[in-house]
């Protein structure tokens, strides 16, 4: 049994490759769906049946044996195509399998503005689920595969504005490769109250970055009020120690500020963070400060450790900035969800010092500490004085 997997492109006979072409106007079987199967070109088999899924696919060559079978997909088959499950399942059926490529959205929609392709970041949200604000922190443009309403153009815009994006230059591509085509740019948030057809792709421009995503962002990047923040120098330390990876899972206990958490949060675009807060000021903070860095994988949980961990998802990384005296309880809380989880606590006092030691030693952990000292130089006059802040321990397990 041969069958050969041929992309339509656009789904009309003109994006088709000669290959392509010669391949359906000889088959004696064409299989796919009805709508590349109503544009088939001129000449090809009446023989053709509306089937796409692998497993009416097997059951349909299995029932009706062809030596000259073809499957059309819309696009190309190697980019987000129903042919990469299908040709191993095919394979494992002892069928000789040929696959031809066609032109793909988003080669179309580059073609259309008149750009290169290769450097964009490639997602797809056709009939799956995705996190655009995540997969938007690229610095590259971001392409988007859209179908269904909730992953529509306008759906994944509306999330995207709600996460801070709306200002950011946007374009859907509707109908590509056909004579309804059409090309939409304008910001996210316009975007978001548009109407667009089912057939049409996104493209988001890099979203314009605040400040540069390191380690340690300046104070002044961040909105202050009288809640008290981890400063620059123990921020970027507290995030080594931490080692955090893009997709960890992390809790910050004891926000204040949030300075930590959107660092985290930017640390961690395809994770989650989790900024655990008692004080109703500092909870305000948090939010501005999540607004303002367009961090939407940041959730502000409003409530006292270790009660407001309870419910949470299990940490690869904890940051541990304020205890309320119930260090022993928030520890406890980390490595019952999870016990490789890795610990960094910041105390100024010795006394939550020795806590934080005690806190581990009950776990038979041992506990490395460093101590941070920061002076910052300050004009005096003609000269200039080294100020300095607070000595702050970071406590980790070893």
């Amino acid at each position: 049994m041969k069958i050969t997997l041929v992309g339509m492109g656009s789904g009309l006979p003109g994006s088709l490759t000669a290959q392509g072409l010669q391949t359906l106007q000889t088959a004696g079987l064409i299989l796919g769906a009805k709508r590349l199967l109503q544009n088939l070109p001129d000449g090809c088999t009446p023989n053709r049946k509306p089937i796409y899924l692998p497993e009416e696919v097997l059951a349909c060559l299995q029932a009706e044996p062809c030596q000259t079978a073809a499957l059309v997909y819309s696009g190309d088959t190697g980019f987000y195509s129903g042919a990469a499950a299908l040709v191993p399942k095919l394979r494992a059926q002892g069928a000789e399998v040929t696959v031809l490529p066609g032109i793909s959205s988003v080669q179309l929609l580059a073609a259309a503005l008149g750009r290169p392709w290769q450097n964009w970041h490639l997602v797809s949200a056709h009939g799956c689920a995705c996190a655009p604000a995540a997969e938007c922190r690229s610095d590259r443009p971001t392409f988007f595969l859209t179908g269904g309403r909730n992953t529509s153009p306008a759906a994944l815009c509306e999330i995207l504005a709600a996460a801070g994006f709306g200002a950011v230059q946007a374009t859907v591509g509707e109908n590509l490769g056909t004579p309804q085509q059409k090309v939409i740019t304008d910001t996210v948030q316009t975007l978001a109250g548009g109407s667009f057809a089912p057939l049409s792709v996104l493209l988001v421009e890099p979203c314009p970055k605040p400040q540069p995503r390191v380690p340690g962002l300046p104070d002044e990047a961040f909105i202050r009020g009288k809640t008290p923040m981890t400063k620059q120098e123990v921020r970027a330390a507290a995030l080594a120690k931490l080692a955090v990876a893009p997709t960890d899972t992390l809790w910050d206990v004891g926000a204040g500020t949030g300075s930590v958490s959107v660092e985290m949060a930017l640390a961690a675009p395809m994770g989650q963070v989790y900024a655990v807060e008692c004080d109703a000021d500092a909870c305000a903070l948090v939010r501005q400060n999540q607004a303002k860095f367009a961090a939407s994988n940041l959730t502000l949980i409003a409530g006292k450790a270790p009660e407001a961990l309870q419910n949470l998802p299990a940490p690869d990384a904890v940051f541990i900035g304020g205890s309320k005296g119930n260090m022993q309880a928030i520890v406890d809380a980390a490595l019952a969800a999870n016990p490789q989880t890795r610990l960094c606590i910041a105390a100024i006092a010795l006394e939550t010092l020795q806590q934080s030691i005690a806190a581990l030693a009950a776990h038979g952990l041992a506990a490395q500490v460093t101590q941070i000292a920061v002076s910052r130089s300050k004009a005096a006059g003609s000269l200039h004085l080294m100020m300095a802040n607070n000595p702050v321990f970071l406590i980790v397990r070893e």
